[in-house]
């Protein structure tokens, strides 16, 4: 089995590294015999879900013995709606990841590539690589991306080009005006806009690219209801683009791919203002917190229009290893390529406190 599986198996898979995901906390507690720990790691909404969220979904547990609406019906007319866009714009699949898998499976070959920054979003590569297909990585500036690097990398076999905005791990984002001239300046490849951390941003020049597509048909935007919406157990998002290329994601999803549970929580959360504002609120203040007591402590960190904040501290799976021995669980960066950093999700008033006197204490020892 072992010698037939060798030999059929290709080599970009064989090669791959797959995605490296953070142990669940309850185990994290029993191997290191701790307790009270906090998960700063994987950039979820402290606050929780909507409780309108969370009604509907034990609502919806009682039809489970029936398939899920296989369109998403309810939601996508309500979606489109808020959006503004007409509905044969919008495709919601099973979290953003399986956008990306859906327009990797639609618009790539073997022999294609795809044009990245270097320290963003891991999962592009990964796809990538996944399919045999070549990855053209940007170096990063400022921790940010580089878009005129980018534009020197795309050529004709050029299919994709990804673009985190704001950027996971880093934080950083790209205006309107940058983002603008980067789209004049290209040929028309499909350009996709992930957008997980949309509704954090306080940016006021933050680009609206739904609205830029009357302009540039070549975007692809990228949205979640894991982040702000507090849903990502449910793994519930969407896309928006040109009719087409979005019939064609269509046609070769899988039927029922978003359950009945995050159809219910979904269209319930997109009704609760009240919860995304105070989630916002509670983003804002943090970040306000942390900035001020990291920067009261000489530790450098790079500001962001996100809920996660990249902090500097020399070695970074080492803090990692030290804090999480003392129940406070953030995301070494090593695997981004900034081995002296580590990405800590923003969190309560509270957890944000017990952080930064945890990371104060161990770079004081050194």
């Amino acid at each position: 089995m072992k010698e037939f599986l060798g030999k059929s198996v290709p080599d970009y898979i064989r090669s791959l590294k797959p995605y490296e995901p953070g142990k669940p906390l309850d185990e994290v507690e029993r191997e290191l015999g701790i307790r009270r720990s906090v998960k700063m790691a994987s950039n979820e909404n402290p606050l929780g879900p909507s409780p309108k969220a969370l009604a509907a979904v034990r609502k919806a547990a009682a039809k489970v013995n029936f398939y899920p609406e296989g369109g998403c019906f309810y939601l996508h007319e309500k979606l489109a709606k808020k959006l503004s866009i007409r509905p044969n714009e919008l495709v919601i699949g099973n979290g953003s990841n399986e956008m990306i898998e859906l327009l990797f499976r639609v618009l790539l070959r073997q022999g294609d590539n795809i044009v990245i920054s270097q320290q963003a979003f891991l999962m592009y590569k990964i796809a990538a690589l996944g399919m045999g297909v070549e990855v053209r990585e940007a170096k990063s500036i400022g921790y940010g991306h580089d878009l005129n690097a980018m534009a020197k990398l795309i050529n004709r076999r050029t299919k994709l080009l990804f673009i985190a905005n704001p950027n996971n791990p880093t934080g950083t984002y790209l205006n309107k005006e940058q983002l603008t001239a980067f789209l004049t300046s290209i040929p028309k490849v499909p350009v996709v806009m992930d957008e997980a951390y949309y509704e954090y941003v306080e940016a006021r020049d933050y680009p609206d690219t739904i609205a830029m597509r009357k302009k540039f048909s070549n975007i692809i935007t990228l949205r979640t209801f894991s982040k702000a919406y507090g849903l990502a157990g449910l793994r519930i998002g969407y896309a928006v683009g040109n009719p087409e290329l979005i019939d064609y994601l269509n046609r070769v999803r899988q039927p029922f791919n978003v359950n009945m549970l995050a159809q219910a929580g979904a269209l319930a959360a997109l009704g609760d203002v009240g919860h995304i504002k105070k989630s916002q609120k509670i983003n804002q203040q943090g970040k306000k917190q942390l900035y001020r007591e990291l920067a009261k402590r000489g530790i450098e960190f790079y500001p962001t229009e996100a809920n996660f904040i990249l902090v500097k501290v020399g070695k970074g799976r080492k803090v990692f290893n030290q804090l999480m021995a003392k129940g406070v669980v953030v995301r070494p960066m090593d695997v981004y390529g900034l081995p002296g950093c580590i990405r800590v999700t923003i969190g309560r008033k509270e957890d944000n406190k017990r952080f930064i006197l945890e990371l104060a204490k161990l770079l004081k020892k050194g």
